[in-house]
């Protein structure tokens, strides 16, 4: 398992349209991947569970990677994050 924090940029926090692209990046990827904040988490390739976590702009998420690619995966997260703006 591979664990990645991170703060997220967007002044908004995770709204739909950063979600929408954030999973659609994350669908490539064979590993699981969670995003926890405030002591809940979701799935990060699911668009609903994502933002029923309400991630507000600054905050500290950190992202939990399992399986066969993980190490690729937190290696790309940063990347595809910054890439969205989130």
């Amino acid at each position: 398992m591979k664990i990645v924090e991170y703060v997220i940029q967007d002044p908004v926090g995770l709204h739909a349209r950063p979600a929408s692209k954030l999973v659609q990046s994350l669908s490539k990827y064979k590993s699981r991947i969670f995003l926890i904040f405030n002591a809940k988490s979701a799935n990060a390739k699911s668009i609903i569970n994502l933002m029923s976590l309400g991630v507000t702009g600054g905050s500290r998420v950190t992202f939990e990677i399992e399986g066969e690619d993980e190490e690729e995966l937190a290696t790309s997260i940063v990347k595809i994050l910054s890439e969205f703006g989130i």
